[in-house]
């Protein structure tokens, strides 16, 4: 019972951090939905496009998440503070600059986004303008991610799920007030509209951050950086470390470039048909991730866990931690199916009063119904695989997934188009195949990643740094 106390010990605290997060997107999105209803579809979709672009962004770099976790978490499981702080003094230094480049390179990146993902014009203006603010947070945004993976890998659930509900509290607030304005007594602010929506994710971002650095000095300024001079964190960007941080990360880059690739594809794919099936593509995609939010604090429970009984050479407690977390997980899937089945009309209501997208909406709840049970396992083996640092097949597995989501939906369009089905048609149509083809992606990373645990996982307990 020890190592599944450890699960919900760790995965606890993340889902209610996590619970949040579904929760500010779908804050962003009722917020645009409830500016202009006559025009809620295309306010919608400008926040679905913006958001869209930073995931294209933000997703390059969420090596600094998982690799930093998976790395402190064999370091924790040896006992090697020194070696924790050299980590976390790596990833940040490399967020900052990644941040920077960022910033440098706005202009150029929006351009040439626009030049291959097709939406109308007031959907594209929009987006831009989202943008343009929100980019500021970047430095917040990848230190953020650097500084929560590390402390998941420190077995650390509480002070993320801390600095979470900080980042999200405010989003919430924040892009609400700044938005759709604030109205007290005898005072009135019509708030700023649009960019308030942005503007209100850069103030959480470094509210976000303050929180984490101040964790940081408090709970963990003896205990791991003590006698760590600053000379040491110039340090930390040489010798074999480096080396080895660069060589995982490389596969986990080509892991996020796929998922990049299948969530563009979803979003472009359907805004290709139209601002309504953009708007309730992008309306699912939102629902879709209440459940992985949920199923992802066991991921990163199992990847704390592996990493540091990995570290430790405790493989006993490995296939334990393996055993329960997808216990867990399936729970989870099941309970969200019931949960898309039986309350799919008031999620949706909450989202968006369009009623037309609503409407077609509706017509597609049957997908979510089966997501979650199928899609359990690979965000499992997710975690397991990142504590495990075995990061050539994560990489291999996403490829794979990459590839039958878009070969799913190009032969199924391909299919629909020589039918000769009217324009109406085919574009509620589409959307099924999207969402079909994104069930595919996820079976494929179950098989592939069940099919290949035994030599990729087990033997790296007996590897001090894991499965490069």
């Amino acid at each position: 019972m020890g190592v599944n106390r450890n699960i919900l010990n760790l995965a606890v605290p993340s889902i209610l951090a996590n619970i949040t997060v579904p929760l500010v997107g779908m804050a962003d999105i009722a917020v645009a939905g409830h500016i202009n209803t006559s025009s809620a579809a295309t306010l919608i979709g400008g926040v679905a496009i913006g958001t869209m672009l930073f995931d294209l962004l933000y997703w390059n770099f969420g090596f600094l998440r998982v690799g930093t976790g998976g790395l402190t978490a064999q370091a924790f499981g040896r006992g090697k503070m020194r070696e924790s702080a050299d980590i976390l003094s790596r990833a940040c230094g490399i967020a900052l600059l990644c941040s920077l480049f960022l910033i440098a390179v706005q202009w150029l990146f929006i351009r040439l986004a626009f030049m291959v993902i097709d939406c109308t014009p007031e959907v594209e203006a929009l987006a831009s303008e989202y943008f343009f603010i929100r980019i500021w947070a970047s430095p917040a945004t990848l230190s953020l991610m650097a500084l929560k993976g590390w402390f998941i890998g420190m077995q650390d659930s509480i002070s993320p799920m801390v600095t979470d509900l900080t980042v999200n509290v405010v989003n919430v607030a924040a892009s609400i007030i700044l938005a759709l304005g604030i109205r007290t007594g005898d005072f009135s602010w019509q708030g700023i509209g649009f960019p308030g929506i942005a503007a209100g994710t850069v103030i959480a971002q470094y509210s976000g951050l303050l929180c984490a650095l101040t964790i940081l000095a408090v709970k963990y300024g003896k205990k791991v950086f003590a006698g760590y001079p600053a000379r040491d964190i110039f340090r930390a960007f040489k010798g074999s470390e480096m080396r080895h941080f660069f060589v995982m990360n490389s596969d986990l880059f080509v892991r996020s470039l796929c998922f990049i690739g299948i969530y563009i594809g979803f979003t472009a794919f359907s805004a290709h048909y139209g601002d309504l099936p953009l708007a309730s593509g992008s309306v699912l995609m939102k629902i879709m991730m209440l459940f992985s939010y949920f199923v992802d604090g066991f991921a990163y429970a199992g990847e704390a866990l592996t990493g540091r009984y990995i570290g430790s050479g405790e493989t006993g407690k490995l296939r334990k931690t393996v055993k329960f977390v997808f216990v867990w997980s399936l729970s989870i899937g099941v309970a969200f199916m019931f949960l898309y089945a039986f309350a799919g009309l008031p999620i949706l209501k909450v989202m968006t009063s369009d009623h037309q997208v609503i409407d077609m909406s509706l017509k597609y709840m049957p997908w979510m119904v089966m997501m979650p049970v199928v899609g359990c396992a690979a965000f499992a083996w997710d975690g397991i695989y990142i504590g495990a640092t075995a990061s050539r097949p994560i990489r291999n597995t996403m490829i794979l997934a990459a590839a039958g989501f878009f070969l799913t939906y190009l032969a199924g369009t391909a299919v629909l188009k020589f039918s000769g089905m009217d324009g109406g048609r085919l574009s509620v149509t589409a959307v099924h195949l999207l969402l079909g083809a994104y069930l595919i992606h996820l079976i494929i990373r179950t098989v592939y990643l069940s099919l290949r645990y035994r030599k990729d996982i087990l033997p790296g307990a007996h590897i001090p740094n894991g499965n490069f």
